[in-house]
């Protein structure tokens, strides 16, 4: 039962995360490139928050949206 649990473990840490401390290592030598990941994803969601403004917008401009309250059934 221990070769279970350690073979667990070995896929975790020596599989599994062997991106994570790939990362780790390059932050030292590298903070951008390191951090490359977290760049694409806050240019992805400032995006994706712009483009749901426009949307908002769109449905403002024509009169579709419904701003009321009871607009759900389970809110009445």
């Amino acid at each position: 039962m221990k070769a279970f649990f350690e073979g667990i473990a070995y896929l975790f840490e020596e599989i599994l995360f062997a991106p994570m401390n790939w990362m780790a290592e390059l932050e030292l030598s590298n903070w951008w490139t390191a951090n490359i990941i977290n760049w694409i994803f806050l240019v992805i969601c400032c995006y994706a928050t712009w483009y749901w403004t426009k949307e908002l917008m769109i449905f403002r401009a024509k009169g579709d949206d419904d701003q009321d309250t009871t607009a759900h059934s389970f809110l009445k």
